[in-house]
């Protein structure tokens, strides 16, 4: 653990909010420093509030990295938006990440309003600065300024690391005092079980970004250790449509071979053993209308 003799600790939970494909899941992996968060370039890829660790100094930041804010349609989406806001609730400090190179748009701006009467510190956070035009940074700083009273603003690259630096000193700053909640080797509150459905998630959405909809989900029916010490996980891939199976699943099965070996290569570098990765894809019409399902991944059912 830290050595604390010669000052105190400080802890504090960072709610990390904003629309679809701001960047938050990559600006909390940047901060953390190693991956806790997947990432596609699929909007609303995070669908539940994930926690990464980081460690500044003698400042440990619990960033909550939340599903992005929009107008939500189907049970799932409002799901997702009811936990986005149930993630800034408790927290210390909020940060608004916003996508430079999109501009305000019409979802960023009443995100922006609904923060204004909050009483946690705000901070703003432009993200994909090395994106952006330039002239327009400020002008985007200003009015979300005007909208809410945020207490600094940074421009930051994520992808890049530009600004981060400063952006996680500042917040290591504004954290209270108090002891750390975990141990300084734990990056995520994630199960290993729950981080296998994740990844398989991220490589379905890379691999079949514009074929496949956003309707897909993964169920883990079995994660069990061998006695050699490597995981064994049998995952179902969950579609809505027979003619999506046939997508994923690909010509000979070469589709679903790849996805499995991806998925499997990550799953083996980041729990540190051997990995025995099986995946089915199961034809689910109404699987965004199972209690079960949002249960397990963790979300409220929302009428």
């Amino acid at each position: 653990m830290n050595d604390n003799s010669h000052s105190p600790t400080q802890c504090g939970v960072v709610a990390v909010v904003g629309a679809p494909n701001a960047g938050k899941s990559t600006l909390v992996n940047a901060l953390v420093g190693q991956k806790v968060a997947i990432v596609s370039p699929k909007a609303q890829t995070t669908r539940t509030r994930l926690l990464g660790v980081a460690i500044e100094g003698q400042a440990q930041l619990l960033l909550v990295d939340t599903p992005g804010i929009f107008e939500p349609q189907r049970r799932l989406d409002r799901a997702m938006v009811a936990a986005a806001w149930g993630g800034a609730e408790g927290a210390d400090l909020i940060a608004l990440v916003v996508d430079a190179k999109g501009g305000l748009g019409p979802k960023v701006a009443p995100i922006a309003e609904a923060l204004a009467g909050r009483p946690e510190r705000k901070f703003l956070v432009l993200n994909k600065v090395d994106l952006a035009d330039k002239a327009r940074l400020l002008g985007h700083a200003q009015k979300l300024n005007e909208l809410a009273a945020f207490d600094e603003t940074f421009f930051v690259s994520a992808q890049t690391g530009d600004g981060l630096a400063e952006l996680k000193a500042t917040l290591a700053a504004a954290v209270p005092e108090g002891p750390w909640h975990f141990p300084e080797d734990q990056v995520s509150d994630a199960t290993e079980r729950a981080l296998a459905a994740e990844i398989t998630r991220e490589q379905l959405y890379l691999q079949l970004h514009a074929e496949l909809p956003y309707a897909s989900a993964i169920e883990t029916e079995k994660y069990s250790e061998r006695p050699d010490g490597s995981v064994e996980i049998h995952q179902q891939i969950l579609v809505a449509r027979p003619t999506q199976r046939a997508i994923v699943l690909g010509k000979g099965g070469a589709r679903i071979r790849e996805i499995g070996a991806r998925a499997r290569a990550e799953l083996a570098a980041l729990l540190g053993h051997p990995v025995h990765l099986y995946l089915h894809v199961k034809v689910k019409a109404d699987w965004d209308e199972d209690r079960g399902f949002y249960n397990d991944i963790g979300l409220d059912w929302v009428e």
